[in-house]
């Protein structure tokens, strides 16, 4: 529990504790010292003024004197004036101190060497003179002015009091110094005292409160300007990400009309400026939707949800057309939770759509209208194939090239649904400890039939003694056999081809190399979907093997590609992660 003296220490160094370092800063220093040096020079004008309307009080006193003047001693009655002239002189130089450079740089000694000028030179003049002089009614009034005035750095305030009241009391009672008053002739008392103390006091606390205002407002104002610089920043930011957006930005009434759009989003409508879309769209309803249910759909589920996703629809631009549009928004509420406005962003989605009812009717066509067919043909020629009388109306070895074509087509047609399903959701892998020279002899072995047609001679370089992989090996057995079977379709007979695999750091780099014609160009492009090379002699394939490939690399973690030139040849090579 705090004691009250905790209490008061705490409040003490909080309230008169010296600034921090990081609190005084260059820059309030700098305001201080220019505050300073324009009050000061306020400051010396009054005293000016001050000092020469006593002035002209003592002038005509010389001439007319002021009875209540006539109390005062005669040393001061007849020497006033010189004390004052000396004071107007000291002003007069601190003045001209204050236009130079020293006055701008350090208005502190300034305030200093002016105040002192007035207040020790009546001292100066006492003391030269044989007494004291408590001049009580000048001090206050210097020091009270010159707090009101220049009410910042309470240290140079605390030190021109502390500097004349050690010269009165310590000069004073060093030479035995007496006052001029014969029922004061002491120089102090506890009146003057307390007077003096408690008035000096009271100074120095309201300049010090007054100068931690000043620097408490400074900072303040200096952290509000930083958090406009910082606000500035980040408006012009994301303004620029507003006016810069693909994506339609907007924001809409609960009534039907937009509040505010982006230029994507004029662009969308077929407008040219966004003021465009909410000077013209006054009633989004009947205005934008070819269906006007849309509207109501969408706040129906904006009141359910408070936002909607992939909400499409067809609309209508400016010049008429029609365009599918797909809207993400939610609902802005006020601290009540009532409904403000919508605001959310509006993609153009007409190509995707176009290429979807696209891709719907070709998928249809091969599922249905190709794929029926062909298994309905492939059904009866194997039936027939299979009766045991060779009395057929047509050659057995044409029924063995019609079912050859079938399979074909119903290959193609497996390809294809394959390399969508594929390109949808992706290699889905089976993955084991691989051995490489197993799945490649597999390969080769299937295909030897091929091979021989093709007049084709294979060398196997692949080592029995490589690291296995964590791999796929029907997949992986796929990848070689596409290799393989793309070589052949690409060269005439006669081929050579070598299959090799070594290890590369973490990876083994597999390669399948033929002395064929080679790639003469478009070789970045072999491994798109339905992409087709010039060369290829069987017409029926739609380029689907490569795409394979790739789709079963990647998805192992690898990467594929191929290196040829024009009648040098070309090797297809992949890398695979060693387990």
């Amino acid at each position: 529990m705090a004691t009250p003296f905790i209490t008061v220490q705490s409040w003490w160094r909080k309230t008169f504790s010296a600034p921090t370092t990081d609190e005084t800063t260059t820059f309030y220093r700098t305001w201080r010292n220019r505050f300073l040096w324009q009050r000061l020079r306020l400051w010396l004008w009054l005293a000016l003024i001050c000092l020469l309307s006593f002035t002209l009080r003592d002038i005509y006193g010389l001439f007319f004197p002021f009875q209540e003047l006539e109390k005062l001693p005669e040393v001061l009655r007849t020497q006033r004036l010189v004390i004052n002239i000396a004071m107007l002189l000291s002003i007069l130089i601190c003045f001209a101190l204050h236009k130079t450079k020293l006055g701008r740089e350090r208005p502190d000694l300034l305030f200093l060497g002016s105040s002192w000028s007035i207040s020790l030179a009546s001292q100066l003049f006492a003391t030269l003179r044989g007494f004291a002089l408590p001049d009580t009614f000048g001090w206050s009034l210097l020091f009270l002015s010159q707090a009101v005035l220049m009410p910042v750095c309470w240290i140079i305030h605390l030190l021109t009091q502390v500097s004349v009241l050690v010269y009165y009391f310590g000069v004073n009672t060093v030479l035995g110094l007496k006052t001029l008053t014969p029922e004061h002739p002491e120089i102090y008392n506890v009146t003057f005292i307390l007077y003096i103390l408690w008035f000096c006091i009271i100074c120095d606390i309201g300049v010090y409160l007054y100068d931690r205002l000043q620097r408490s407002e400074f900072y303040a104002h200096q952290e509000l300007e930083s958090a406009y610089q910082k606000l500035k920043v980040a408006e012009a930011k994301y303004r620029s990400i507003f006016e810069n957006a693909v994506e339609g930005i907007f924001q809409s009434s609960p009534d039907g009309h937009y509040i505010t759009a982006n230029p994507a989003l004029a662009r969308i409508y077929g407008y040219s400026f966004a003021e465009e879309v909410t000077a013209n769209f006054t009633d989004i309803e009947h205005q934008l939707y070819i269906d006007p249910n849309r509207r109501a759909e969408f706040v129906r589920l904006m009141e359910k949800y408070g936002s909607v996703s992939e909400f499409e629809s067809q609309i209508y631009r400016r010049d008429g057309s029609i365009v599918w549009i797909s809207e993400k928004a939610y609902a802005v509420l006020d601290e009540q939770g009532k409904l403000l406005y919508y605001e959310g962003l509006i993609e153009d989605i007409t190509q995707r759509k176009q290429t979807e009812e696209e891709l719907r009717v070709f998928f249809h066509a091969v599922s249905h209208d190709l794929r029926n067919p062909v298994l309905g043909t492939l059904m009866v020629l194997k039936n027939l194939l299979a009766r045991p009388e060779d009395n057929i109306s047509i050659s057995r070895s044409i029924l063995e090239r019609m079912i050859q074509s079938s399979d074909r087509q119903l290959n193609l047609i497996n390809s294809l649904m394959e390399a969508h399903i594929s390109e949808v959701q992706g290699v889905v892998l089976q993955r084991q400890s691989v051995q490489l020279l197993a799945v490649v002899e597999a390969a080769i072995a299937d295909l030897e039939p091929l091979l021989e047609q093709n007049q084709t001679k294979l060398i196997n370089l692949v080592s029995a003694d490589l690291p296995r992989v964590n791999a796929d090996p029907t997949q992986l057995w796929r990848v070689f056999s596409n290799l393989i079977v793309n070589a052949l379709k690409h060269n005439p007979p006669g081929l050579l081809l070598t299959i090799n695999a070594i290890r590369k750091d973490d990876k083994i780099y597999c390669t399948v190399s033929d002395n064929g014609v080679g790639i003469s160009q478009q070789s970045d492009r072999l491994f798109d979907l339905y992409f087709r090379g010039a060369s290829i002699r069987n017409s029926v394939s739609l380029g689907l093997g490569l795409y394979l490939c790739k789709q079963i690399i990647n998805a192992h973690g690898g990467e594929i590609g191929v290196d040829s030139a024009l009648d040098a040849g070309a090797t297809f090579w992949f890398t695979l992660l060693v387990s």
